[in-house]
C-alpha cells in the first residue's frame, strides 16, 4: 500500500478555463479525505469490515456525483479499492483482493510500477488471474516502457509553426513586476545559472503549490501573488510556473511555461504538469526549472539539464541527478525515483507550450487569441489536425493549437 499526493493540472489550455469548485463538490472533497484517512486506520488493523463500512458509505456520496465530478475524484475511488486489495491480500483472502484489485484498475488506478513493488501483494503474484489483471496495465501504467517506445520523432517535419516570442523586459507590466518586488536583488549579481535558480528557490517558498483548485481569473504574477496573500493560498503547477515565467522575463530572461503530458491512450488520466524551461545563454540551452518541486536536473558530472535532454536520458538509461533540495511545499523531499522516473516518466510523453510568452499570457479577455504548439512522438495515436481552432464566445476568446514531431523546432534558441 501506499498513499500518494496526486497533482494537478489542466491537461490543455482550453481546459483552463476549469470552473471553480462547486458547494457539493467541495463537500465531497472534504468528505473523501476523511473518508480516506479512516480507510488507512482500518488497513493497518486488517479490519475488512470497518473497511467495507466506510467503502459503502464512501459509494453512497461518490455515486450521486455527475459524470465530470466522478472523473475529478476518481483517485479517491481507486485509493480505496487498491487499500483494500492490499488488506484482503495480507490476510490471504485472494479472491476478496484480486476482486478489488480489478476494481481499482477499471476505476482508473495504472501505477503498473508501484503494483510490481508492493509487498502488501506478494501473496498473489503468482496467480494467473492476478497476471491477466495487471498484465494489460503496463501500456497504461508503465511509464518508463512507455516513454521509451515514444523516443521517435521526425527532424523532417516541416510543417509551418507560428515563431516563439518572448516579451520584452522592457514592457511596462513586467518593469512595473521588476521594481514591485525587487527582482534584480532577490536575482543577485552571480552568474547566470545562479541568477535562474535563485528566482526558482524565491517563487517556490514564497507562494505554496495546490494542485487541487484553480488559479485566480487574473492569471499575472502580480495578482496572483498578492490574491495568495490575501487570501492564504496557493496557486498549482501552472499558476506557480506562470508567476516565475513572467519574473524571468522580468530580468531579460528568454523562458516559456511548458505543460509535461502523459499518453493517457484511455483518457483515465487527467493529471499533468507544468515546469518552466530558461534559455541559458552561457550554456546555450534550455533548462529544466520546476518551481513545485524546487526541483533542476544534472548529468552525472553536474552539468545543468534541458527538458529535452533529461527525456532522451531517461529513454536511453543515462543517469540522471535531481537536486538535494527539491522538495513539496517544505513538507517532504522530492527523490529521483519518485519525481522523475515515475511522475515525470509519465508526464514526459508530450509537450505544449504557449507561442507567446508574455505578461498576462493567459488572462482571458476580449478578442484575446491563445496559440499552443505541441511536440508529438511519433507513436502518439492522434497525430492529426495538424491545426485546430476552438472559439469560446463566453469569454471572447480564440484557442488556436498547432501540432509538430519535430524538437529541433519545438526547442528552438531564442
Amino acid at each position: 500500500m501506499r498513499k500518494k499526493i496526486i497533482y494537478f493540472c489542466l491537461l490543455l489550455i482550453s481546459a483552463s478555463i476549469a470552473n471553480a469548485q462547486t458547494s457539493t463538490s467541495a463537500a465531497f472533497e472534504k468528505f473523501a479525505l476523511q473518508q480516506d484517512q479512516l480507510f488507512v486506520k482500518a488497513y493497518e488493523k486488517r479490519d475488512t469490515a470497518t473497511y467495507n463500512g466506510l467503502l459503502k458509505a464512501f459509494l453512497e456520496k461518490f455515486n450521486t456525483l455527475d459524470t465530470t465530478a466522478q472523473k475529478s475524484y476518481a483517485r479517491y475511488y481507486t485509493s480505496a479499492y487498491y487499500n483494500l486489495a492490499c488488506t484482503y491480500a495480507l490476510m490471504n483472502n485472494k479472491s476478496q483482493a484480486l476482486a478489488s484489485l480489478e476494481k481499482a484498475i477499471k476505476g482508473g488506478y495504472t501505477n503498473y510500477a508501484h503494483i510490481q513493488e508492493d509487498a502488501d501483494l506478494n501473496s498473489m503474484r503468482s496467480d494467473k488471474k492476478f497476471k491477466a489483471i495487471v498484465g494489460p496495465l503496463r501500456e497504461v501504467g508503465d511509464y518508463i516502457y512507455i516513454l521509451k517506445k515514444a523516443g521517435k520523432y521526425n527532424l523532417n517535419d516541416n510543417k509551418p509553426l507560428p515563431q516563439f516570442t518572448y516579451q520584452n523586459s522592457s514592457n511596462s507590466n513586467l518593469i512595473a513586476l521588476r521594481k514591485a518586488f525587487n527582482l534584480d536583488s532577490i536575482a543577485g549579481g552571480g552568474n547566470e545559472v545562479s541568477k535562474i535558480l535563485n528566482l526558482l528557490h524565491w517563487i517556490h517558498y514564497l507562494v505554496p503549490h495546490d494542485g487541487n483548485h484553480d488559479n485566480p481569473t487574473v492569471k499575472n504574477a502580480m495578482n496572483m501573488i498578492a490574491v495568495c496573500k490575501r487570501d492564504k493560498r496557493g496557486l498549482n503547477c501552472r499558476g506557480l510556473a506562470t508567476v516565475l515565467n513572467e519574473c524571468y522575463l522580468a530580468l531579460g530572461f528568454k523562458s516559456r511555461f511548458v505543460t509535461c503530458l502523459p499518453k493517457d491512450s484511455l483518457n483515465i488520466d487527467p493529471d499533468c504538469h507544468v515546469i518552466n524551461a530558461v534559455y541559458s545563454n552561457d550554456l546555450k540551452k534550455w533548462l529544466w526549472i520546476d518551481p513545485t518541486n524546487d526541483a533542476y536536473v544534472m548529468n552525472e558530472i553536474g552539468d545543468l539539464l534541458s527538458i529535452e535532454e533529461v527525456r532522451e536520458r531517461m529513454i536511453n538509461d543515462k543517469p540522471l541527478i535531481l537536486n538535494p533540495e527539491a522538495n513539496w511545499n517544505r513538507q517532504f523531499s522530492k527523490t529521483k525515483q519518485n519525481y522523475l522516473y515515475t511522475y515525470m516518466a509519465k508526464n514526459l510523453y508530450m509537450l505544449q507550450c504557449n507561442v507567446n510568452s508574455e505578461y498576462d499570457t493567459e488572462t482571458y479577455s476580449n478578442n484575446k487569441v491563445i496559440t499552443t504548439i505541441t511536440l508529438l512522438p511519433l507513436e502518439y495515436f492522434k497525430q492529426t489536425p495538424d491545426r485546430s481552432e476552438y472559439n469560446n464566445n463566453e469569454i471572447n476568446t480564440t484557442f488556436i493549437h498547432y501540432k509538430t514531431n519535430n524538437p529541433t523546432l519545438f526547442w528552438q534558441a531564442p
